[in-house]
């Protein structure tokens, strides 16, 4: 089972007999490690703190570790994360508690890393993820059950001296760090002299936290935590709550929402007497109108490593990785705004991702030590250059587009292919329009003139999956209301903020006005550790774009008649609703959600609702 947090994990890097050490990615596609404490240790308080502590002692001055990225140490299972080319991390965490990490075969969660080889050979790996997100081919995990842990022992003061251990008993840990009043020393943490436990034994199955004087507690404040606060760093999302009724789930509306959970029941009055209107909150109606547009983009990169002096590729085999994202329809001829990073990605990034791939198929070959994956990586970027199969030429690059319920690399139907027109650096707006080969898609209707004052309500919208391997996942439409906190920069181009984000493929997608006209797309905020997608880059830099390249956004004859049928629904006019729905869908099927509301009106008229 993997951890909660604000990454998304991709293999298990090793394991001890506390925790687990895990690869990861935040959401900009960097790779991260995480110490996840298992969630029976940290049943003990004793073991919580001395976690906490050792991760604070790690990172203050002379510690002897580095700084976190984040941490959550009140979770049922705490974790700490590190950049991974940060230096030391989620090993050298471990290590200082006592217990060196053990390599630990991938499980079927894992996410995996592919290069092509030639067809007479079966492809051993499969390609996976973001950039970063390439790790090494799953491999089956033996379980064995377990009983009940025993509860540990309270920590005290002075280590009780253990008893060399009898054959197949796993020696005993000692107390946790205790609080000092001498600041931690400068040097790194040695080997502990007790042996580690062999790694067949179940990481709950010990006694009590370690000690580590070398490590006490900081008495000053830890870093990254300047307030001390005991409220919970990262706070997780609520799981979403589905409408009985809705088409498979393919839009995540929100109907009658309560006052007390933010949303505002609305009951339309009948002009033509037909019978009652449906209660429905404004943000349902803004869902409704503007999630037919959204669309999953999915950009495969096909290229070659090569020794930067000579020219000598370092495999003979391509490296193959994708980005993930969302974007939105803006004309009826087929134009999509989205990620300029997501389609584009600038600087060193495609080659340090395509170098992480090659570097964990040489760990799965037993060609490179899982330790030095980081080095391997920092040295050959000094060295190498990605080009495409021609040493002149660029990497290929594939862009595929796929409307309501989505599925992970699909490059056939029904996968729509496009190719991207123009795209703004991301100091210029981080914004990308592309073209795809398929017309009669539901539009958007941008809103250039739209202020975004602090505290004002918008909707965002993107994709999203529960699923943990990207490859096979199914991708939804997700939706969450949200209020505009503030305003900033982005590069030079003026950007809100707001309070909270519907996950990490939400990048390039909607953040809507109450009546469903797009007000601007999501981006990273770069200032937050997690990098969620809480950036809104404003409408008005959207239509620039589209001005630039020659598209107007306007809306099509079935666009205007699914905002009447709309209309006609939420009024309570069921018999119009029906008949300008059945129209939408008919002339335009890739509105699933026009075929949904013509449905909730026969329904409602079956009932008595209507006429």
């Amino acid at each position: 089972m993997q951890p909660d947090g604000p990454y998304r994990f991709t293999e298990v890097m090793g394991v001890c007999q506390v925790g687990r050490a895990w690869w990861a990615v935040d959401g900009q596609d960097r790779l991260v490690t995480v110490a996840v404490l298992e969630p029976v240790v940290a049943e003990d308080p004793a073991w919580r703190r001395a976690f906490s502590a050792m991760a604070d002692a790690l990172a203050a001055p002379g510690g002897g570790g580095g700084p976190y990225l984040a941490a959550d140490f009140t979770a049922a299972a705490p974790w700490v994360a590190y950049a991974a080319d940060g230096g030391p991390g989620a090993d050298r965490l471990f290590l200082a508690l006592g217990h060196e990490i053990h390599r630990e075969e991938a499980g079927e969660d894992s996410t995996v890393a592919m290069l092509q080889v030639p067809q007479s050979q079966p492809a051993p790996w499969a390609v996976q993820g973001d950039p970063t997100q390439v790790s090494a081919p799953p491999q089956p995990v033996s379980t064995q059950p377990v009983s009940t842990p025993p509860v540990s022992t309270p920590p005290v003061s002075t280590p009780p001296v253990s008893a060399p251990p009898h054959q197949g008993t796993p020696p005993p840990v000692s107390a946790p760090p205790q609080p000092v009043a001498t600041p931690p020393v400068s040097a790194p943490p040695q080997p502990f002299s007790t042996p580690p436990y062999p790694v067949s034994t179940p990481p709950h199955q010990v006694s009590g936290p370690p000690v580590s004087p070398a490590y006490p507690h900081p008495t000053s404040v830890p870093p990254y935590d300047p307030l001390a606060s005991t409220a919970r760093r990262i706070q997780p999302s609520e799981p979403r709550r589905r409408r009985t009724g809705l088409w498979l789930g393919i839009v995540a509306l929100v109907l009658v929402v309560l006052a007390a959970a933010g949303g505002v029941a609305v009951w339309a009055g009948s002009d033509d007497g037909e019978g009652s209107p449906p209660p429905y909150t404004l943000e349902e109606r803004a869902v409704a109108v503007a999630s037919p547009s959204l669309v999953y983009v999915e950009v495969v990169f096909t290229g070659y490593l090569r020794d930067k002096r000579t020219g000598a590729p370092l495999r003979a085999a391509p490296i193959t990785f994708n980005r993930r994202c969302s974007g939105f329809v803006v004309s009826p001829a087929g134009h999509v705004l989205t990620n300029g990073f997501c389609v584009r990605p600038t600087g060193d990034t495609p080659r340090q991702n395509a170098l992480y791939a090659l570097g964990r198929v040489l760990i799965q070959e037993k060609k490179l030590e899982p330790g030095k994956l980081d080095d391997y990586v920092a040295q050959q970027l000094k060295t190498t250059v990605l080009t495409g199969v021609d040493a002149a030429k660029e990497p290929e690059v594939r862009l595929f587009g796929q409307v309501n319920v989505a599925k992970g690399n699909v490059t056939d139907a029904p996968a729509i292919p496009g190719e991207i027109v123009r795209t703004w650096e991301p100091q210029a707006g981080n914004v990308a329009l592309v073209k795809l080969a398929q017309d009669n898609l539901p539009v958007a209707e941008l809103n250039p003139a739209a202020d975004l004052k602090e505290g004002t309500t918008l909707l965002s919208i993107g994709y999203g999956t529960t699923d943990k391997d990207p490859l096979t996942a199914t991708f939804t439409v997700q939706s969450k209301r949200v209020t505009v906190t503030g305003s900033g920069t982005s590069g030079t181009m003026p950007v809100s903020r707001v309070n909270d984000d519907v996950g990490l493929y939400s990048r390039g997608g909607l953040a809507v006005d109450t009546n469903g006209r797009v007000v601007g797309i999501l981006d990273n905020d770069e200032e937050l550790p997690t990098k969620a997608n809480r950036i809104v880059v404003p409408a008005s830099t959207l239509d620039a774009m589209l001005t630039e390249a020659g598209v107007t956004d306007e809306l099509g004859d079935t666009d205007k008649l699914y905002r009447s049928g709309l209309d006609d629904y939420f009024a309570g006019r069921y018999s119009d609703a029906i008949t300008r729905l059945e129209a939408v869908a008919a002339k335009s099927p890739a509105n699933l959600v026009a075929q949904t509301y013509r449905q909730n009106a026969v329904d409602r008229q079956k009932i008595g609702a209507g006429d």
